[in-house]
């Protein structure tokens, strides 16, 4: 069965307006698509014509797409040498699996409130039942006085907790440790295209990771004969797809960072991969610069240095990259945690959920002000927007940091050892065992002469 064309007219519609986002002479072209027939035939020719738009003169940031191109687009502190102190074998391996448990907390923390809050709605709710600041899993008593709550408040509340409840953001660092586990630092996308198809299922996943799942079970032959290759790929992530600068990519790449502690251009590498799977521009940005951050944090003192590395692996004259300067400083002139807060959402308010550039600029304001891992995790959830998203990221950029015993025991405790993903090829359902096999993913680079 076919979409209908009228759901087809919708998406190019959402496709032309993120093309005039991103910098495109879209001019004419929804009048254009207006007039078009009811034609299948029709709707792809348009479809196809929506690739190869020309940028308008009034653009002014480099959005580069290939790795090459991103890195020769990278300011002048950007570096591919190895970053900070070096850890012994034992010493990167309880950083990795301090971040991926903190990961762990922050996903949870996060899931029953995943429906868009800001910090304002969150703290009065909090504070109606005396739970603010946040220090522990939210209660369902502050759900109700929040007036709205994710459906995973059914098994993610302080009353309600009982293992890791299913979630795309660990599907997707499973993912990541299975292609490192699998192939090493020379997976490829068409190895992570063949393990999205064989282990996740379409509801388990959202916009253009949906979208991709359709299209390459649809049209592609795993047979030697019609082998995957890059460019389908690149033509599949240009077409039909209106939401790829959208935040998907970026929660995808945690693996890649515990997996190169001290390189944050590898880690960033490694994210592009998986990234340009589906994404485009600061989809892809972002990606790199949160893997960056999580290869940073374990060798570093200064929890600002970890994001001055990961801007760095970025294109500098990109709109992201101007975000993330920006917000660096308004946290660096902050007296506190709530003004680095407000200064922030004051500019960037209207990116909201799942938009990336407030959530990725809070992040440095998480980092500047938490004091343990713990923190870091509830001040993260309490900023709003995507709380599990950003809860996870948090914890594993500053369980990292913070390294071991930063977390205490009570946020993993709860979940009885008990870890639940949907890959069917991947049957470890022990927290601590899937910890370990985290712990192992720093091997891969320790050695490496950089």
């Amino acid at each position: 069965m076919l979409p209908t064309i009228q759901h087809l007219r919708s998406i190019l519609q959402n496709v032309i307006a993120q093309r005039y986002k991103q910098g495109y002479d879209t001019a004419g072209l929804q009048n254009e698509l207006r007039k078009l027939p009811e034609s299948y035939d029709a709707l792809a020719a348009f479809a196809e014509k929506l690739e190869s738009l020309p940028r308008r003169n009034d653009f002014g940031y480099e959005q580069p797409e290939t790795l090459a191109e991103i890195f020769a687009a990278c300011p002048p502190n950007f570096t591919r040498q190895r970053i900070g102190r070096r850890l012994s074998g034992a010493e990167a391996a309880a950083r990795a699996r301090s971040a991926f448990l903190g990961a762990v907390a922050g996903c949870i923390l996060g899931k029953p409130v995943e429906c868009d809050p800001t910090l304002e709605e969150l703290r009065k709710a909090l504070e109606s039942t005396g739970d603010w600041p946040l220090r522990d899993y939210f209660s369902l008593r502050t759900l109700d006085a929040l007036g709205r709550r994710h459906d995973s408040a059914a098994t993610c509340c302080r009353e309600t907790i009982r293992y890791v409840e299913l979630d795309d953001d660990m599907n997707y660092i499973v993912t990541g440790l299975r292609m490192l586990e699998l192939h090493g630092l020379d997976f490829t996308r068409c190895h992570l295209a063949k393990y999205w198809l064989e282990n996740l299922p379409l509801y388990c996943t959202f916009g253009p990771e949906r979208k991709f799942l359709l299209d390459a079970g649809l049209n592609w032959n795993w047979s030697p004969d019609a082998p995957v290759n890059e460019e389908t790929i690149d033509r599949m992530r240009r077409r039909w797809v209106a939401n790829d600068e959208a935040c998907g990519a970026a929660i995808r790449v945690d693996s890649y960072g515990y997996a190169c502690p001290g390189l944050p251009a590898l880690a960033a590498e490694l994210a592009w991969r998986d990234a340009s799977l589906t994404h485009r521009f600061t989809g892809v940005y972002a990606s790199m610069y949160i893997a960056a951050a999580v290869a940073a944090a374990p060798v570093l003192d200064d929890p600002m240095a970890i994001f001055e590395y990961a801007i760095s692996c970025v294109p500098q004259q990109s709109y992201f990259a101007e975000v993330m300067r920006d917000a660096f400083d308004l946290v660096g002139k902050a007296a506190d945690f709530l003004e680095g807060y407000a200064g922030i959402h004051a500019k960037y308010g209207e990116y909201r959920h799942c938009a990336l550039y407030q959530e990725c600029a809070l992040l440095i304001n998480t980092a500047k002000f938490a004091r343990n891992t713990e923190e870091a995790i509830c001040m993260q959830v309490s900023q709003g927007c995507d709380t599990d998203c950003f809860g996870k990221i948090a914890g594993s950029i500053m369980g990292g940091f913070f390294g071991p015993g930063s977390l205490p025991e009570r946020w993993i405790a709860v979940f009885n050892d008990d870890f639940r993903v949907c890959p069917p090829e991947f049957t470890e359902r022990s927290l601590s065992k899937v910890a370990d096999r985290i712990a192992a993913l720093p091997a891969l680079t320790l050695d490496l002469p950089c």
